[in-house]
């Protein structure tokens, strides 16, 4: 049998409510009572023996997570959504050009606003007549240039919007195979065998360690610190107090 499985993170949620399920059982519950171990403290050892437990349900882990690689069609995870969004967006120089969409009509609409006046200002001042007579047809151009970039803008926003709305409608989730029986089953068949075979025989003999017999009392605790401030606690190579011989005469 090869190495068992490291437990994924999207599974320890799993593994601390089982955790949870078994210390909450009445069998641990009374346990718990007679060796006088805190809850939190078994807890914590449950959840550090993570890979110790795991291993005792390796078979249905495996299986488990190859049926939910399968679901998702051999991806490990969903993954984050591009920030640049879905569709045609994602291919490089597209935000440039959604810039350039944008900017051209304006740009090309102030610059024939500014050569428009000019030329006719300078024709009502009636000076530079060829310059002004330039100025006007400059202008004119660079409205139609405007036009017409505001029009192409226009229908690639229209496009765009249309294509997203395509893509939303085909990207609606149907039944979705992560909810399949046979992975549901799967799962339920790891959470049982984590439970009984993995989690419950590590708790039993923590604390079947953790009692320790007393004089009178039939309850102790491995966890709790050692008692060196006990009236018979005696350090190593500590004999006693020893009593200084007479003086002789």
């Amino acid at each position: 049998m090869g190495r068992p499985s490291r437990l994924g993170d999207e599974d320890r949620s799993d593994y601390a409510s089982v955790l949870d399920e078994v210390i909450a059982s009445p069998e641990i519950r009374r346990l718990l009572e007679l060796s006088g171990t805190p809850v939190d403290r078994l807890r914590v050892r449950g959840l550090a023996a993570v890979a110790r437990t795991t291993a005792a349900a390796d078979a249905e882990y495996r299986r488990y997570t190859a049926l939910r690689l399968r679901a998702r069609g051999g991806r490990r995870g969903d993954g984050a959504a591009p920030l640049s969004g879905p569709g045609d967006q994602e291919r490089p120089g597209a935000g440039v050009l959604a810039v350039l969409g944008v900017l051209t009509p304006v740009l090309a609409a102030v610059a024939a606003a500014t050569f428009l006046l000019l030329g006719y200002g300078l024709r009502l001042a009636g000076a530079l007549a060829a310059l002004a007579d330039t100025l006007v047809g400059v202008g004119w151009f660079s409205l139609a240039v405007a036009a017409a970039t505001a029009l192409v803008s226009a229908v690639a926003l229209y496009r765009t919007a249309a294509r997203q709305s395509a893509a939303d409608a085909v990207a609606v989730p149907g039944p979705s195979a992560a909810d399949s029986p046979a992975l549901a089953q799967a799962r339920q068949l790891w959470l049982v065998a984590l439970r009984d075979r993995g989690i419950r025989p590590f708790l039993l003999q923590e604390l079947a360690g953790a009692a320790v017999p007393g004089s009178g009392e039939g309850r102790g605790s491995r966890f709790s610190s050692p008692a060196f401030a006990g009236p018979d606690y005696v350090p190593p190579g500590f004999e006693g107090p020893t009593t200084p011989a007479p003086r002789q005469p």
